[in-house]
């Protein structure tokens, strides 16, 4: 079968501080309101994506690369998973604080689950926008536990105002929580293992407090200062019709900014080799792409697997995408 790319639709959350942009701005026809977080790329059973047309038309993408997993490359090699998950969150309200695991104690406390590492690319920010990153100094544990029950907690978090444009690289184990006024690009592990430390005493649609995870995430927290996150040095590379950034590198991802601004005697190629898959989401702008005389149009918000070792595709239009490779 020849491997061509996969427009994927994706699952959504009603997350209680979400907000409305991701239908309004995305055209995601998600009948949920808030609509805070779409699971754009995902094969986790919390929130699985669904291929649209073709032959897999409909199908979870999680059973697509069980019945082919060399789309998934020779790097990941006896997986029947996608390794990374693949977010757009709308943040009207201000999340939780919270932390996520390592690998080695999701492995351990968690059923063998994997940890979560993330990186996060702001789309949008209003004025005021900040995140939580890491804590402002030192602090033990006695004091965040009690910092929690009196609802002090924000006077030890570090608090970093953000514009369009940033990204943020978030390690597990660092406490974190993003703000009021953000609309982010998440890419992720492929977990769900979410530790919250403080929610504000919010009451969700039940009329209930959110769980929070204390004990769980005493336990993976680094209670240590962290150094205010700088904006990384950021090198546009230039081609005909296109040109690319690297945004962040780990031993889970990478990502790239890839901005394609064709005319009609312009084409972009474009192919995943043989050693992993890659992951186009659609921040801006809109196009189409072309393969063995097949065109698939996309748009703002439109998310695309291409499986490794694909079809030579080309790319035509003005968009701007993630270009994220496992």
């Amino acid at each position: 079968m020849r491997k061509q790319p996969l427009l994927l639709r994706p699952s959504g959350k009603d997350y209680l501080w979400g907000g409305n942009r991701l239908n309004d701005e995305f055209a995601k026809n998600i009948e949920l309101s808030p609509l805070a977080e779409t699971w754009e790329c995902s094969t986790h059973p919390d929130g699985p994506s669904y291929v649209i047309g073709g032959s897999f038309d409909e199908m979870e993408l999680t059973e697509v690369i069980r019945q082919h997993p060399d789309y998934l490359g020779i790097r990941h090699a006896g997986r029947k998973e996608l390794p990374i998950l693949i977010k757009l969150i709308d943040a009207k309200k201000d999340l939780s604080v919270q932390v996520h695991p390592t690998d080695a104690y999701a492995r351990e406390h968690e059923h063998g689950q994997l940890g979560k590492t993330e990186m996060w690319y702001v789309l949008d920010a209003s004025k005021d926008a900040k995140l939580v990153y890491g804590l402002s100094h030192d602090v033990d544990e006695p004091t965040i536990r009690k910092a929690i029950c009196e609802g002090t907690i924000m006077k030890y978090l570090q608090q970093v105002p953000i514009r369009k444009d940033d990204l943020f690289f978030i390690e597990a184990g660092t406490i974190h929580a993003i703000g009021a006024g953000a609309l982010v690009a998440e890419i992720q592990e492929n977990s769900n293992l979410t530790y919250r430390l403080y929610d504000y005493d919010r009451i969700d649609k039940n009329g209930k407090k959110r769980e929070l995870h204390i004990d769980k995430a005493m336990a993976v927290a680094n209670l240590k200062s962290s150094a205010a996150p700088r904006q990384p040095l950021r090198v546009l590379k230039y081609r005909p019709g296109v040109a690319n950034e690297l945004l962040c590198r780990c031993k889970y991802f990478e990502v790239y900014r890839m901005i394609v601004n064709t005319d009609r005697r312009q084409i972009v190629r474009y192919r995943a080799d043989e050693v992993s898959f890659r992951v186009l989401l659609c921040v801006k702008g809109c196009g189409m792409i072309r393969y063995e005389g097949e065109t698939q149009m996309f748009y703002k918000g439109d998310c695309i697997f291409v499986p490794a070792d694909s079809m030579e595709l080309t790319l035509h239009g003005c968009a701007q995408f993630l270009d994220v490779r496992g």
